[in-house]
């Protein structure tokens, strides 16, 4: 799953959050770990990484990073206002990070509809501050690719965040 590109893109993002001496943390749900893997893999990596939440279901998003029932209840677990609510969730649980990326989304090959289709992705990233985004992809491909393109999407949005520091 974790193939020699992301890997790659890891190290880069890791070598701008050691230059930028900021820390980060992720939250992830239809990525699984993905994200958290690919920057733990490379030595060193406990200089810049916090940690990581793997969140898959409704009700650990709620217990372990603080998203309201209500608020899933209303947009669902992929939506822009449960990305942010996890991004905000896991920099509170992770008092030393500065930054913040999560992942909430449908890898399929079941489980999309009309309005949430199968490959649509929620991303949110923070800053400590509290400057930051949602924002939406929508790949395609198999379940193993989706998952990729999102951990992929997620370390640009970490070397973003870091940049902007």
């Amino acid at each position: 799953m974790l193939n020699e590109t992301v890997l790659a893109q890891a190290a880069d993002v890791l070598d701008r959050m050691r230059r930028a001496g900021v820390r980060a943390v992720t939250a992830e749900s239809c990525t699984g770990g993905l994200v958290a893997a690919a920057l733990t893999h490379h030595a060193g990596s406990s200089e810049t990484v916090e940690g990581g939440f793997v969140t898959y279901s409704n009700a650990m998003k709620t217990a372990l990073l603080g998203v309201p029932p209500a608020l899933l209840a209303r947009h669902g677990a992929v939506s822009a206002e449960v990305a942010a609510s996890m991004a905000r969730g896991a920099l509170a649980h992770a008092p030393d990070a500065d930054l913040a990326v999560s992942i909430t989304g449908i890898a399929g090959p079941g489980g999309g509809s009309a309005e949430k289709p199968v490959g649509l992705v929620w991303f949110g990233a923070i800053r400590r501050d509290g400057e930051g985004s949602t924002v939406s992809r929508h790949f395609t491909g198999d379940r193993e690719t989706i998952r990729r393109q999102a951990a992929r999407q997620a370390l640009d949005l970490l070397a973003e965040l870091t940049d902007a520091t």
